[in-house]
């Protein structure tokens, strides 16, 4: 377990020179691949605790979604059935959707519910 972020700082510097030799990542019978691995595990939980990843907002996952699938403001309104000036505002969080438009954004844009709904 690491203790500090002192500590934590030092095994990120022995996971970048374990990582320079080649035969720490190929080689599972090597000294420094059993190392490599966990040192590895120690920073992960160390990061889950003290770093943790927050979910998206639903601007972040709208945005995120219309990049991947190439939608503009207005193509979205119209997948939607909304109007652009409405998507705008849940683009920046002047307003949520109703429950009705939050279902859609779910559903036709493959977001988790928890995400559309903030919970």
């Amino acid at each position: 377990m690491i203790k500090s972020e002192k500590e934590y700082k030092a095994i990120l510097e022995r996971i970048e020179e374990l990582l320079a030799i080649a035969e720490n990542i190929e080689n599972p019978d090597a000294k420094g691949f059993v190392e490599l691995n966990l040192l590895s595990d120690l920073v992960a939980d160390y990061e889950e605790a003290h770093f943790p990843i927050l979910p998206p907002t639903l601007a972040e996952a709208i945005k995120l979604r219309m990049h991947e699938r190439g939608l503009t403001q207005k193509s979205l309104s119209d997948f939607l059935g909304v109007s652009s000036s409405r998507v705008s505002e849940y683009l920046n969080g002047k307003s949520e959707p109703t429950l009705k438009i939050a279902r859609e954004i779910s559903r036709k844009l493959d977001i988790e519910a928890s995400i559309v709904l903030g919970v």
